[in-house]
Formats: structure tokens, C-alpha cells, sequence
């Protein structure tokens, strides 16, 4: 029988617009508060993950010298996160490391992330020669056309895109350390803001955040060890849509990565969509949720209107979705937030934000041109 997985430790900074210190101090502040939120100190740590593409190894081992068995790089993009949890399951359940720490550090907002992106996505030969000669320059634009097309074939109106982002807005406004915290949205506000690319409006686009999170991954002695009620790591699964590098060469535009890794996840678990307590969403934009919500399985193809219709994803609805304000009200963290929020929900520790009883949440990842992944936590 394969040993269970546990994520035992969870560790962020403060979510800003403007950290004024280092990516390599916010990763290496978010590694020591995530050790000690595990019960432990840097010699038992013998694996690392650097996700995001800021830091690397040597970044986070300068500091407190590891004895490191395993180390790996995830792929870029949104999609790592999710995905650094498959590598660090793997490297456990093979016996490579038995403490595997992740962590995601940026400085997003004080720094010219945008503009770097860009020039780091796949596909390259698609961007210089066909996108950019016509204006089409911006993620907003790119998942503005998937989202024009989806609105054409399902009759989804902006009231559905709306919804997603007061929802999460709301949440941010029972979360601390969310960027929004203490600032509320008012659907006025929402349908004043300007246009980036239609049908995207200001608050439709996910923040940018300095800050970093971290995540202690062990085997199960160690997670037995550690807590009388582990946060388990149920199953983990990831994929990439057709034409991975690219959009216009897409047969079917709402095929994604998500769309073939959450039968596998959910497969691997013994679990449907029906059994999850809490999801959190990759939130690059309000559509995106609506989109995944549909492909992780939790609505028909279509149905997610439906879904987020009259409080559907708030605290209390149907199925609660990114109760920390995800990355439209509460930071843009690379996914890493997503998954730290889930264990914490789990752990039942997220006071006025909880969901009562939390005992399954999923989480997803959604990556550049549609990587994607499913990850289910337990408890």
C-alpha cells in the first residue's frame, strides 16, 4: 500500500503592493514560518521545490545549509503550484525526501512582472509573429477571446462574471491578510470600472502581489508524528490542453488540462465532486473560475452560472469558493495561497471565514495556455 502524504506546515508574508525587501527575504521568511508552523527545524528538511520561477534552491539553502536529497523545478506558470504538490508526493511516496518544503516568492507588483511574462510564455514563434503585429499583447486579451466565445455558445452574461468577483471581494473582507481586506465591492463599483478587453473590466483581473507562501510536505510518519488530525494530500493530478502553446489552433477552447487531470484526481482519491466541502479556484480572471468550476466537474458544461448565481459560492452556498479572496481580492500568489488556504480550511482554523465542517477541498491550477491540475486535501 503506498504511504499517505500530509501537508503539515503552512507559512506566508504579508501580501502587498510594495514588500521594499527581497524575493529571496520573503522566501526564506515564509520557509521559516511554515517550519515552525510544522513543529520543525531545517535539518529534518531534505527536499525542496522553488515554484514561481523567482527563486531558485540556492536561494533557500544559503541561509540554513540542507541536507538535500531531492530538489525539483515545476513547470512555469499558474499551473506550478498544484503541480509542485504532484512532484513533492512523488518524491515522498518514492522515498527520495521525506520532508519536501514549497515555496512561492515574487515581488509582482513593485517589480515589472507584467511586462517580463510575456516574453517567458510558450510559443514565442505565435506571440511575435501572429499576436502581437495585431495588438493582442496582454493575458486579459488572450482570455477575453475564451471567454467571448464561451458567452456566445452558453448565453452567460457579465452578471455571472460579476458574482465572482464580489464574492471573492466579500471573502477577502473576513481575511487579514488579504490586499483587499477592508476595502468592499459594490456591484456600482464593479460595473463603473474601466475596460481592459471585453468583456473584462477592471475588477474582472487578478491582482499583483509582493509576498510569499510556503508549504511543509512529509510522509506519514512524519505528518502522524506531527498532528493527531493530518491534512492529507489525497490524490494530485495534472494535464495540458491540445495545442499547448497556443490558443487559435484549439479545436475546443473550453478543453483545458483541468478537463482530463480531475477524473484522475478524483479517481485517485475514491471521491467525486459532490464530497468537496471548499474549492479554491485559480482566479487569473472572473471567467476562469466559472470555467474550471465546469471542468473540475462541480456543474455541466454551462452550468456555472447557475452555480455562482445568488450567493452559490459564498460562505454558506452551495460550494464555497476561495473563501481567502483568491487572486482577484486577496493576492496574486501564484496558486501557492489557493493551497494554504485549503489546508487551513481543513484544519478548521479560518475563524469567520470557515466553512463549517470542512473535511474535503479541492484545489486547482490553470497555467498559461491552459495547463491544469486538481489537487483534493482531507482530513
Amino acid at each position: 500500500m503506498t504511504s499517505r502524504v500530509g501537508i503539515v506546515g503552512v507559512g506566508s508574508t504579508a501580501f502587498t503592493r510594495k514588500s521594499g525587501v527581497s524575493v529571496h527575504f520573503l522566501a526564506n521568511e515564509a520557509f521559516a514560518r511554515a517550519l515552525r508552523d510544522a513543529g520543525l527545524d531545517p535539518s529534518s528538511v531534505n527536499g525542496v521545490i522553488p515554484v514561481g520561477g523567482s527563486i531558485f534552491v540556492e536561494d533557500l539553502v544559503a541561509c540554513d545549509p540542507l541536507q538535500l536529497t531531492f530538489d525539483a523545478l515545476p513547470p512555469p506558470g499558474g499551473n506550478s503550484a498544484v503541480a509542485a504538490l504532484g512532484l513533492a508526493q512523488v518524491a515522498i511516496q518514492s522515498d527520495a525526501a521525506s520532508v519536501v518544503v514549497l515555496v512561492f516568492a515574487r515581488n509582482g507588483s513593485s517589480k515589472t512582472r507584467i511586462a517580463k511574462r510575456v516574453t517567458t510564455l510558450p510559443g514565442q514563434r505565435f506571440r511575435e509573429q501572429l499576436e502581437v503585429p495585431n495588438g493582442w499583447t496582454s493575458p486579459a486579451q488572450w482570455y477575453a477571446m475564451i471567454c467571448q466565445r464561451y458567452m456566445h455558445e452558453h448565453g452567460t452574461t457579465k452578471d455571472a462574471l460579476a458574482e465572482v468577483a464580489l464574492a471573492a471581494r466579500f471573502h477577502a473582507q473576513l481575511n487579514p491578510q488579504a490586499q483587499m481586506h477592508g476595502r468592499p465591492l459594490t456591484l456600482e463599483e464593479y460595473v463603473a470600472a474601466p475596460m481592459i478587453a471585453e468583456p473584462y473590466q477592471l475588477f474582472d483581473c487578478c491582482l499583483e502581489t509582493d509576498g510569499a507562501v510556503a508549504l511543509v510536505v512529509a510522509n506519514e510518519a512524519t505528518a502522524r508524528r506531527l498532528s493527531a488530525s493530518p491534512v492529507w494530500l489525497s490524490s494530485v493530478a495534472s494535464s495540458r490542453p491540445q495545442s499547448p502553446d497556443d490558443l487559435t489552433n484549439r479545436d475546443d477552447w473550453s478543453i483545458i488540462g483541468l478537463t482530463h487531470a480531475a477524473p484522475r484526481a478524483y479517481a485517485a482519491a475514491g471521491i467525486g465532486p459532490e464530497d468537496v466541502d471548499v474549492a479554491e479556484i485559480y482566479d487569473c480572471f472572473t471567467f476562469e473560475v466559472l470555467h474550471q468550476l465546469e471542468e473540475a466537474g462541480f456543474c455541466e458544461r454551462g452550468g456555472a452560472s447557475e452555480l455562482v448565481a445568488d450567493g452559490g459560492i459564498r460562505l454558506g452556498g452551495r460550494l464555497p469558493v476561495n473563501t481567502h479572496g483568491g487572486m482577484l481580492s486577496g493576492g496574486h500568489l501564484g496558486g501557492m495561497s489557493h493551497i494554504a488556504e485549503a489546508v487551513l480550511q481543513v484544519r478548521g482554523v479560518c475563524g469567520t471565514r470557515q466553512v463549517p465542517q470542512a473535511k474535503v477541498a479541492a484545489v486547482t491550477g490553470w497555467g498559461d495556455w491552459g495547463d491544469g491540475s486538481l489537487a483534493l486535501l482531507t482530513r
